[in-house]
């Protein structure tokens, strides 16, 4: 029977998927979105289920060019890696294509625009960021007032220093603006990131890593505007079926090499159930009355398998696994948003008592369910530069707070995060925490792709609050992170 599973994988991924992402005009997908859509990955088998299936894409906004560089939206968003692009894709699409896949484009895709690309080594130079960490150049304008200040306030930091290894950030210029380099996040699994017109006290949950944009329409005109080089934005149809296909489609891991399928002898993994989950801004929120730590209950239903066989083994890995992620009870210490600053929840609590769950407290989905921008350490540089990761070839920035409650501190860092949104230095380095399913098929991981693998994003966490796994809980992990 099992086996046979991956022969019907096997048929279905080479029937659905293009050979050649070279040929491709704007990206890797197949011509027809069926309701399933399995594609291999890494650990096995990620799926997407969509409930607006069977997309045409030839016909569909999402994956047709709508600007000039032959770009679409599914050129950095493709279904073989869960919606967003990972590393592994970007360097087999530039092998096939000699670097003339839309990916690579020098307004964002090289270190900076005015990137030499004449030749196939000069490609690879300009697209080193791109190809090594996936990471895409965004070019941010200095915030001139702070956010929700009335009167207007002018930003309370003021960036006193750059090191830029592409020259690519102008602070003298009449519009000053700096580049940040960031993994795309995925277009699947949004859930409500927009609020029902019909109930107009709810605050969306943000979109991007700095939440600069109110909807997910905004983020296409954006996009289709900037990473597409369009002339104009697109139509409101567009926009809509645009909007449409994203909050409507599901990805998730739903075959392990290991475990085997991960929604069988009663475990609810893989997309389908992830689709049929309730949700509504605000759910488990860690920060409120009656949160309930255990967010992950995909695997119970293999807590107490003997490991009779290879695969009973593994399941029972992923299952300990879950385990640990929901009650594996560690300090959380000095993390701006949440108890290291004035205006924090905990700002008065110092270092509190929590788990993997207190930042990921969506049930089964993993992101916070409120508006929650933290900064883990993850943008730090200099002597403060997290542990495990890799945050070289990244710019860095020397920010000081001019006024305000920060006033007279430093922070250096690689990514300002939500404070080029805000204008405000308590903001700096923070980011949203991205929804945990598919993570298998979309390494490296953290905005800015310094986690080369789920190991060691767990080794950073470990390193980075002193957790003290062993290491099998480490390799326990790690397996329940691959069958999300």
């Amino acid at each position: 029977m099992q086996r046979y599973y991956v022969v019907v994988f096997l048929v279905l991924f080479c029937a659905s998927v293009k050979a050649d992402p070279g040929n491709s005009q704007t990206g890797v997908f197949p011509p027809i979105i069926s309701q399933s859509l399995p594609s291999f990955d890494s650990s096995g088998v990620v799926e997407s289920f969509s409930l607006t299936a069977p997309t045409d894409t030839s016909q569909h906004p999402f994956f047709q060019s709508l600007g000039t560089n032959g770009r679409a939206c599914a050129t950095c968003h493709e279904p073989r890696s869960a919606w967003s692009v990972s590393a592994t894709s970007i360097r087999r699409r530039f092998a096939i294509s000699r670097g003339k896949d839309p990916i690579f484009r020098v307004n964002d895709g090289a270190t900076c625009d005015t990137d030499d690309v004449s030749t196939l080594t000069a490609k690879l130079s300009a697209y080193s960021l791109l190809l090594s960490k996936g990471l895409i150049r965004i070019s941010l304008p200095l915030p001139t007032t702070q956010l929700g200040s009335n009167p207007p306030l002018p930003p309370d930091f003021t960036i006193t220093s750059v090191k830029d290894p592409y020259g690519c950030t102008s602070l003298s210029s009449g519009s000053p603006t700096i580049s940040v380099y960031r993994r795309p996040l995925p277009a699947a699994n949004l859930f409500l990131t927009q609020c029902p017109q019909s109930d107009p006290s709810c605050a969306p949950l943000s979109i991007m890593w700095d939440g600069r944009e109110q909807s997910l329409e905004s983020q296409a005109t954006d996009a289709t505007l900037g990473h597409a080089q369009a002339q104009s934005s697109p139509t409101d149809d567009q926009l809509a079926q645009i909007a449409n296909f994203e909050s409507n489609v599901f990805d998730a891991q739903a075959f392990d090499f290991k475990a085997g399928l991960l929604s069988v002898d009663g475990a609810m993994g893989g997309p389908i159930f992830l689709s049929q989950l309730d949700f509504f801004i605000g759910i488990n929120d860690s920060l409120s009355p009656g949160f309930d730590p255990t967010v992950f209950t995909l695997y119970s239903a293999w807590e107490n398998l003997a490991a009779s066989d290879h695969q009973d083994a593994a399941r029972a890995s992923i299952a300990r696994g879950e385990t640990l992620f929901n009650t594996k009870t560690f300090t959380i210490t000095n993390v701006n948003g949440l108890n290291l600053e004035p205006g924090d929840p905990f700002e008065q609590s110092g270092p509190i008592a929590g788990t993997c769950t207190t930042c990921h407290d969506s049930p089964n989905v993993g992101n916070h369910s409120m508006k929650l921008a933290l900064d883990i350490g993850i943008a730090d540089a200099g002597a403060k530069a997290p542990p495990v990761v890799n945050v070289s070839g990244l710019p860095v920035f020397t920010v000081r707070c001019i006024s305000g409650p920060l006033q007279g501190q430093s922070f250096t860092v690689t990514d300002l995060g939500r404070a080029m949104t805000t204008g405000k230095c308590a903001d700096v380095g923070k980011v949203k925490g991205p929804i945990l399913r598919g993570l298998a098929a979309r390494a490296p991981y953290f905005h800015n792709g310094s986690a080369a693998s789920l190991d060691d994003v767990v080794k950073f966490y470990n390193r980075r609050f002193s957790i003290g796994f062993t290491a099998q809980e480490k390799k326990d992990l790690v397996a329940f992170l691959r069958a999300l």
